[in-house]
């Protein structure tokens, strides 16, 4: 669908928009007047990460749980270790950083990487790690990525990256495209009005 028919978050619609429209996350880093979507930006990302601020739209995010947006392979681990019975912790850190429910709900939709199964990334961050590949400069995503909700995260900020770990999972919302999540969105939305990272539909 198109991203300007999604139901938007009102901090979403705040942002900076790019010469489509497309609202600019809160870690992305800008060239003059451009937004670079597929990187992250240094001063950003470390901000949102000792701030506790979301990724996707800057606001500050409560204590308590998180989201972010995940590729097929990790998609896959969870789904696993959940059918097992198992918790599930992945220690590799990523650095693509957390954010409101509403918010990632939101960005798995509206990103085309995100939201198609046959989409490639075209430039990214190099990551060390086979769950967090998915980041990388023409990779696939996948045929089901996921919204993952966590209890919480931890960070570090070295002198080049910001990486992030996420720890115990509370959600799992897999999709192969994300406008299944439609109705989710819309029933977030409706519950997250007047509060952080929450909005109207437009």
């Amino acid at each position: 669908m198109r991203f300007d028919s999604v139901p938007m978050p009102a901090t979403v619609e705040a942002r900076p928009r790019d010469t489509r429209g497309y609202p600019v996350p809160a870690i992305t880093p800008w060239e003059g007047d451009e937004p670079r979507f597929a990187l992250t930006d240094y001063d950003r990302s470390a901000a949102c990460a000792r701030e506790r601020l979301c990724s996707v739209c800057g606001t500050l995010m409560p204590r308590g749980p998180v989201w972010r947006v995940v590729g097929a392979a990790e998609s896959a681990a969870i789904r696993d270790a959940r059918a097992a019975g198992r918790p599930y912790r992945n220690m590799a850190p990523t650095p693509e950083g957390p954010g409101h429910r509403v918010c990632m709900l939101y960005a798995s939709m509206v990103c085309p990487y995100l939201a198609r199964p046959n989409a490639r990334r075209g430039l990214g961050a190099q990551t060390p790690d086979d769950m967090t590949a998915h980041v990388v400069r023409g990779a696939v995503r996948g045929e089901s990525g996921a919204v993952v909700g966590y209890g919480d995260y931890e960070f570090a900020v070295t002198r080049s990256q910001v990486l992030f770990r996420f720890l115990d999972v509370v959600e799992y919302l897999p999709h192969d495209t994300a406008d299944q999540h439609l109705p989710e969105l819309r029933a977030e939305l409706a519950r997250s009005e007047g509060r952080p990272g929450g909005g109207r539909p437009r």
